[in-house]
């Protein structure tokens, strides 16, 4: 039962969890930020904390041994390194400095403090140990904060049903007090594509609080996805007329779509907007810029923002890189792009396949496959670990050229590199199509059997395995008790190509891989 009050940092620290918040781009792991806690000199327990390059290694040890050392352990430290870990991703060293703040008599906590707690325990152990958190907190500390954080935890996680039973009962006990629960529910409905729950939740915000930015950045969000010109401009004007001060997002969206509705007259104004509230504490807003100019077709513009970033910054991250070759290969400016990948690869110490999988791409769409090739192996020479997309990419090359053996290695190979596969059935069609038209059982088989062991065996699959051996003339063996095996249910289609293909010469190429 949520209590009927509301502390009075509870606005502090749901701020903590805005979905509007601009985001920061995290640092290598075990790298201190500039804005480090206690960024001066001599050794300082913020500095041993954030120290800890592997997660293996443990925060509550580091402080143990402080304090054994006889120093002194301040909460109001300890939540500033939290903040700085939090910000750099590192959220396992976060949650054990929160939990042992929890166990320590002397270190009083506020409602925010329990907030933060929960969040961080979704992050690291997920949704149902964070759902368990809440539930065993006494119901005085079920208040805005810890609400908020597990509203947040809920968006996070795409569970619409809960958020809103979580509003509901928020509203019941005078938790909405501010706008930021409704830009939860809003982000959830964006990013869900349940745009036509926007509207409702505006006009139920308006009744309790006053829209702030982030509110009305989500609101044109929702209208550029529906490329709603009309809308979006009635909401800025609305904006401007409430005296709220619009920021880079609000112009970023706008040019967005405008931009998507060739009004580039309109865009070019927005762009110059957006630019004029850019700092360099917003660094991802530069990103923003250089895709926009490259959509708008402004090479000239692209080049001068990278030329600024390069003059404000020491170095560039793998996102700014990212942006910058993508831009560069829209504008068909391939040999910059490739100068720049050059550049990536011998500056950058990640060794993130999602840089060089932007060339591999664009030397496979323009049927370059030696060229490919040749690249990827510079790839693994240099110690890139190929990611799933690597191998999609790969496999879409290998399908146009219909070199069967090469398709089913890097298919089988994409599927293995994930945990769980989100099975793409457009690649899975083609590439049975391709077996199909070969009338290569075998083959059909192998990718059964890759398919098999990513989860994501169906009737659909089984179809198209017969229809390989219908192409080949072949009966395949037992597959009405393979099927069975697999918990996968026989349809019409399947009916029939069992009585097509049984009246066709013998195959036991089923045994042999089954």
């Amino acid at each position: 039962m949520l209590r009927r009050r509301v502390g009075s940092t509870a606005l502090a620290a749901a701020r903590y969890f805005s979905a509007g918040a601009a985001a920061k781009p995290a640092l290598k792991d075990g790298a201190v930020s500039r804005s480090a806690p206690e960024a001066g000199g001599g050794d300082t327990l913020g500095k041993r904390l954030l120290s800890l390059v592997y997660s293996k290694r443990s925060a509550v040890i580091a402080i143990r041994k402080w304090k054994e050392e006889g120093h002194k352990v301040q909460k109001y430290q300890l939540n500033r390194v939290v903040r700085e870990l939090r910000k750099l991703k590192r959220y396992k060293h976060a949650l054990e400095i929160c939990e042992w703040m929890n166990i320590e008599d002397d270190i009083k906590l506020q409602s925010g403090d329990y907030a933060v707690h929960l969040d961080l325990i979704a992050k690291v152990r997920g949704l149902s140990s964070a759902e368990k958190y809440f539930e065993d907190l006494p119901d005085r500390l079920k208040g805005q904060p810890t609400c908020t954080a597990l509203l947040h935890t809920y968006v996070q996680h795409k569970e619409s049903s809960k958020a809103k039973a979580l509003m509901d009962k928020m509203s019941e006990c005078g938790f909405l007090k501010n706008p930021l629960p409704y830009n939860h529910l809003l982000s959830l409905y964006i990013s869900n594509g349940q745009l036509e729950e926007v509207p409702g939740v505006i006009l139920e915000l308006k009744k309790n609080v006053s829209p702030d930015v982030f509110t009305y950045n989500l609101w044109l969000t929702a209208c550029a996805s529906q490329r709603d010109v009309e809308t979006a401009e009635k909401v800025f004007l609305e904006l401007k007329k409430a005296k709220i001060e619009p920021d880079w997002v609000t112009y970023s969206t706008l040019t967005g779509l405008y931009i998507k509705n060739s009004l580039l007259e309109k865009a070019a104004f927005t762009v110059k907007e957006m630019e004029k509230r850019v700092s360099r504490k917003v660094r991802g807003a530069y990103s923003s810029l250089i895709t926009l100019h490259s959509n708008m077709g402004n090479k000239d513009e692209v080049r001068r923002i990278w030329k600024k970033m390069k003059s404000h910054f020491q170095k560039m991250n793998d996102a700014e890189y990212n942006s910058m070759i993508s831009s560069l290969l829209k504008l068909k400016e391939f040999e910059e792009a490739e100068n720049l990948y050059s550049e990536w690869e011998s500056v950058s110490p990640t060794g993130d396949s999602r840089i060089p999988n932007l060339l591999l791409a664009t030397y496979i769409n323009k049927n370059q496959m030696e060229t490919a090739e040749n690249f990827f192996d510079r790839m693994v020479q240099r110690g890139i670990k190929p990611g799933y997309t690597t191998w999609e990419l790969l496999t879409w090359g290998y399908l146009k050229q219909k070199q069967l053996d090469k398709i089913l290695d890097c298919f089988k190979k994409a599927v293995g590199s994930v945990k769980k596969w989100d099975p793409d059935e457009k690649i899975i069609r083609e590439v049975f199509r391709i077996l199909e038209e070969q009338g290569h059982v075998e083959g059909a088989e192998q990718l059964l059997v890759s398919l098999r062991k990513a989860g994501h065996v169906n009737t659909e699959v089984y179809n198209l395995l017969l229809r390989t051996y219908a192409k080949a003339d072949k009966m395949p063996l037992i597959v009405s008790e393979r099927m069975k095996k697999d918990k996968v249910l026989l349809d019409d289609e399947t009916h029939n190509l069992i009585k097509l293909t049984s009246k066709m010469r013998v195959s036991e190429v089923s045994i042999c891989l089954s």
